[in-house]
């Protein structure tokens, strides 16, 4: 696994940065023993700040959540991921060992015994997931604890901060164990840090703050020596930009505060604008962690304004379009399909669990909301967003024309080039199956990746994108925006040339509108004919059955769509079963997959397609 990993991996990158690969492993190499010792990072000096914080949440707490989610914390409740980690006697909230646990095997990951750069997570499988490790060594949980000092002074909660920071800096020594091997989890602990020092005050004692002033200072060297760069700096390198940017705005005092800032301040704009586009759809082809990517930066807005240094006005135009983006594709429900990976990172967690995460984070970047009405095509980022009432019924369709994900290994993108997602009334019915589990998936991670549990063609079996690897992908389908049709007979056409290099074949697809509903017909062109499959994948709360020539899909006991598929076909409903039986999954939560109805048209292509036709049943 580790040498096939590699060499994929490998192919992904372009001689630079196989070149700078390679110098930074001797460098960390080089630096094993010599950065160490957290003596070396004392910086006494004032309690860090972070401009603006207190300001915003002095009319955003909701009481009622934070005196229960305190009441769970200091009884040692964790829980994440859809995974509730062992409860802890209140007497004992923070032994060493809880750093390290996994909460689903019960086995402990390396700790301070081991260099964090000699620790082989990304293939280990028996000691677990180390998404679930890393979680709990974000320490995210103390910002809840910390606003509840901050609003009531409750004694409890401070105790349980002072004691949580006592614990994971003697366990969790710098550059030792697996709280220091990736730049993404510094940034975010970083940020948790704050929050704790700007809402704690000086209620936090000298140790406390002596040991959160080292922890920043050590998080900003370490950030600041390994940065995510080429084929990695995705949303990683937005976090670990955010924790150095805040650091330097809470701790102006720290020697490498001032070149901190300044080198943040560009990279901020840079990668807005890269990971951002012009049309507001976020590079990594996932509305949520466009939201995870667009929370850093505008925190980031936020202090700076509040600190008078201001960053340049066109980070915040990035985000007021990302909204823009958000909101069409948000059904009447207040939902937004899971349309590539989501594994639920936050933040801030300041708040209750909301329905939409990305929603949540655009309710910040703006205060409009307009109506959004009709069809809205989004040219650069990929996609088509078509709302409009039909007999009274909201239906709603987002139909998937973009590129595959972000920079050369595509991280969290999935394979579904022309997939297409609908809602009627905000109820969703043909979905996105969602995300389930990163490094511990394995056959199933592939899965809910790959195009058979999309809505859109496959073409004998194969992915449209070659998978290489939980986070890679060594081929990858481009989609082409073809023709866009307005009003009320509109009309788009797309095509993606995935199936281009193995059978010499190009899927082409049209959206289009018909008295009682709405069409979609495929084609492929190219010699041959060969086996297809086209998938509509149901709302684990949809029900499918046959009624003569169509299928009636039904939701909460009430039928809401007729469909049709023309020229007849293998016609096959199936839920849950072995993975790759035909059945259907999704996944509403990380960690989580449940059956749901998959209807699949299988047969040859003919040479002037297939078309499916869905009616709406008032």
């Amino acid at each position: 696994m580790n040498l096939f990993w590699t060499l994929n991996r490998l192919r992904a990158m372009s001689l630079p940065e196989i070149a700078h690969r390679i110098r930074e492993k001797a460098r960390k190499s080089l630096a094993r023993g010599t950065l160490e010792g957290w003596e070396r990072y004392q910086c006494p000096g004032p309690i860090p700040t972070l401009p603006g914080l207190s300001e915003h949440l002095a009319t955003q707490t909701d009481t009622a959540w934070l005196a229960l989610e305190t009441e769970h914390l200091l009884a040692g409740q964790f829980a994440a991921l859809g995974v509730t980690w062992p409860p802890r006697p209140p007497e004992t909230l923070f032994p060493p060992d809880l750093w390290r646990l996994d909460p689903v095997t019960g086995d402990l990951w390396p700790g301070a015994d081991l260099y964090c750069f000699d620790i082989p997570y990304r293939h280990e499988r028996r000691l677990g997931d180390i998404k679930y490790v890393w979680e709990i060594n974000r320490l995210q949980f103390l910002q809840p604890l910390a606003l509840q000092v901050h609003t009531t002074g409750d004694p409890a909660a401070l105790a349980a901060i002072e004691s949580a920071i006592q614990s994971w800096t003697t366990a969790n020594p710098p550059f030792r164990g697996l709280g220091w091997n990736s730049g993404i989890e510094l940034g975010l602990r970083a940020i948790s840090l704050l929050v704790v020092t700007t809402l704690c005050g000086e209620r936090l004692s000298p140790a406390t703050i002596a040991r959160i002033r080292a922890t920043l200072h050590v998080q900003a060297v370490w950030m600041d020596r390994y940065p995510s760069r080429y084929s990695s700096a995705n949303n990683h390198l937005i976090a670990e930009t955010a924790g150095e940017f805040l650091t330097a705005l809470a701790m102006p005092d720290l020697p490498l505060a001032a070149r901190l800032e300044t080198k943040s301040r560009r990279l901020l704009t840079e990668e807005a604008h890269k990971q951002f586009h012009p049309d507001g759809v976020p590079a990594e082809q996932s509305p949520t962690y466009g939201a995870f990517s667009a929370e850093f930066l505008w925190l980031c807005v936020q202090a700076a304004e509040a600190a008078a240094r201001p960053l340049p006005a066109t980070i915040r135009e990035r985000l007021v379009a990302f909204a823009d983006f958000i909101g069409w594709l948000t059904d009447p429900a207040g939902r937004v399909p899971a349309i590539g990976d989501d594994d639920e990172g936050r933040v801030l967690c300041l708040g209750p669990t909301t329905p939409s995460y990305p929603v949540s984070v655009c309710r910040r970047l703006t205060e409009t909301n307009p109506k959004r009405q009709g069809l809205k095509t989004f040219h650069t980022g990929g996609y088509t967003v078509i709302r409009e009432q039909r007999g009274g019924q909201t239906l709603q369709l987002v139909f998937d024309h973009g590129p595959l994900g972000y920079l050369s290994i595509a991280a969290h993108g999935h394979a579904d080039a022309l997939a297409v997602v609908a809602t009627l009334d905000g109820e969703p019915l043909f979905v996105d199956p969602g995300t389930y589990l990163y490094h511990a998936g394995g056959a199933w991670r592939d899965w809910f990746r790959g195009t058979r549990a999309h809505n859109t063609l496959t073409l004998a079996d194969a992915d449209q994108s070659r998978i290489a690897g939980p986070f890679n992908w060594s081929h990858k389908a481009r989609a082409t925006f073809e023709d866009v049709r307005e009003g009320r007979h509109w009309s788009v056409t797309a095509s993606h040339d995935g199936y281009r290099p193995t059978f010499g074949q190009i899927h082409r697809r049209t959206l289009s509108a018909t008295e009682r509903g709405f069409a979609i017909h495929d084609r492929l062109d190219g010699p041959g004919r060969h086996p297809a499959e086209i998938v509509w994948q149901l709302d684990p709360a949809c029900e499918a059955s046959r009624d003569g020539h169509q299928l009636i899909i039904r939701r909460n006991g009430r039928d809401r769509l007729a469909m049709r598929v023309d020229p007849t076909g293998e016609l096959r409903i199936a839920s849950g079963g072995a993975l790759g039986a035909g059945g259907g999954w999704v996944s509403p939560a990380f960690g989580d997959k449940v059956p749901a109805p998959r209807i699949a048209w299988r047969g040859l292509i003919p040479t002037g397609g297939v078309t499916t036709t869905i009616d709406l049943i008032a």
